[in-house]
């Protein structure tokens, strides 16, 4: 496994823990992300599990949400940085409304994983299409 898949995962485990609590719907569209993304192609899906829980244990602790981001940020390559936006959304998207702790996640990715103002409207954008309900 690549280092790579471990800060996408934790990407997601970020943005879902960011309100302290990871619903149902959360973590099954984690799931679902990592069963059908090509970028997850050759990731142990067995993983997974292992995977969040390590990214809930450093966030638990002091200055812990500052650890996973250096750690995302230094595993991820810059042409996977708009990816990790993308999928980030999907998850807050997940259960239907994000919350204000939810946003200020996303921005603060946004601004860490430097995604410019116009990709990351055009990535917000698809995400709402995607998870728009009558």
């Amino acid at each position: 496994m690549s280092e790579h898949h471990k800060a996408l995962v934790y990407t997601m485990v970020l943005v879902s823990a960011a309100d302290t609590n990871m619903t149902d719907r959360e973590l099954g569209t984690i799931g679902e992300i990592v069963s059908h993304l090509p970028v997850f192609a050759d990731y142990d899906r067995k993983r997974l599990t292992k995977d969040a829980a390590a990214c809930a244990e450093m966030l638990a602790k002091d200055d812990g949400l500052e650890t996973v981001l250096g750690k995302i940020i230094a595993a991820l390559p810059e042409k996977l940085r708009e990816t990790a936006y993308a999928i980030a959304l999907d998850v807050a998207a997940a259960d239907g409304a994000a919350t204000q702790e939810e946003l200020r996640m996303l921005e603060m990715l946004r601004h860490r994983l430097a995604v410019g103002r116009l990709p990351a409207a055009a990535i917000e954008r698809g995400a709402r299409a995607r998870y728009m309900r009558l």
